[in-house]
């Protein structure tokens, strides 16, 4: 089974790389769970037991093997200390301390990254006071939750026990190490996903506004004349022209849609002055994002 790398393109820094969000989840790709702060006494205080509504966790850790499933595509993903570093600094900088999802589809509001840190030392990191195990590189978090639903339902009940990440990550390409056995391999697998590709799109959409396929029109427009620059070209492009086009939209299309909402704050930026509002629209702007959401609750109690 093949082992990828994932990095952040240098090309690809800008406000659409790398982790956008942390989500809160049962199972934790990356197997380690958080360590949820109450009760516990400030040092600095002569009494005082206080509910501080702390979850203190691994949020990502370098070289470490996550198993992934693309279809019938199997492999495992890894970062190196390098890019765990550089991701862990771009979602700071880029400000969104404050976006958090419930299970990767369930966007969350009184959760904040309050406290981040890499793992220095194995012995003196902080992480040892609560007794947690990381190498070297690690990047732990402390969120705080001010919500009070999401305190008692999910993290008192134990139905979250870890942090995982989500954003926006490019494939080394590892080509040089490949045999002419494995490139063989690799090629197969495409011909199968794009049969698999051809199948789902029986169950793919098209009863987006006519709205939504202008604004991405508008976007493709301004972009053919000025360029993308570096607002992601591959992903807005392909998600401008299967909206302006009126391609039919698959679930997972339809669910990232729907999650691209978590970006609003930037919809009002002019395409001239950066990316928010080129890339709002891109993805169909508001009236394409709020019919991705709908269609995904529809969908959803459809299905159940």
């Amino acid at each position: 089974m093949r082992i990828v790398e994932l990095i952040i393109e240098e090309e690809e820094d800008s406000l659409f790389a790398g982790i956008d969000a942390i989500s809160i989840v049962e199972h934790p790709a990356i197997e380690e769970n958080f360590v949820a702060l109450n009760q516990q006494k400030e040092y600095k205080l002569a009494e005082a037991d206080t509910d501080k509504r702390l979850l203190t966790g691994a949020l990502l850790i370098p070289n470490k093997t996550i198993y992934r499933k693309d279809g019938e595509d199997e492999y495992y993903i890894y970062f190196t200390r390098e890019t765990v570093r550089k991701a862990s600094e771009m979602f700071l900088m880029n400000g969104y301390q404050n976006n958090s999802t419930f299970e990767h589809r369930l966007e969350l509001s009184g959760l904040s990254l309050v406290e981040s840190w890499i793992v220095e030392d194995e012995v003196k990191d902080k992480s040892q006071i609560y007794d947690m195990d990381l190498p070297i590189g690690t990047w732990v978090g402390t969120m705080k939750v001010t919500n009070e639903e999401v305190w008692q339902d999910f993290v008192k009940t134990g139905k979250v026990k870890g942090f995982s990440i989500e954003g926006y990550f490019v494939e080394k390409s590892k080509k040089e190490e490949l045999s002419k056995e494995i490139e063989a391999g690799l090629e197969l697998l495409k011909i199968k996903q794009m049969i698999l590709e051809a199948e789902m799109k029986l169950e793919s959409y098209t009863d987006y506004p006519e709205s939504a396929s202008n604004n991405a029109k508008r976007a493709l427009e301004w972009a053919e004349k000025n360029g993308w620059g570096s607002c992601g070209e591959a992903t807005g492009k392909k998600r401008a022209s299967q909206i302006a086009n009126k391609e039919p939209l698959s679930r997972d299309t339809i669910s990232r849609m729907a999650s691209y909402k978590r970006h609003q704050q930037n919809k009002d930026v002019p395409y001239s002055e950066g990316c928010g509002g080129l890339m709002w629209d891109a993805w169909g702007g508001t009236s394409g994002i709020e019919w991705a959401i709908n269609k995904l609750k529809k969908l959803d109690n459809e299905k159940n």
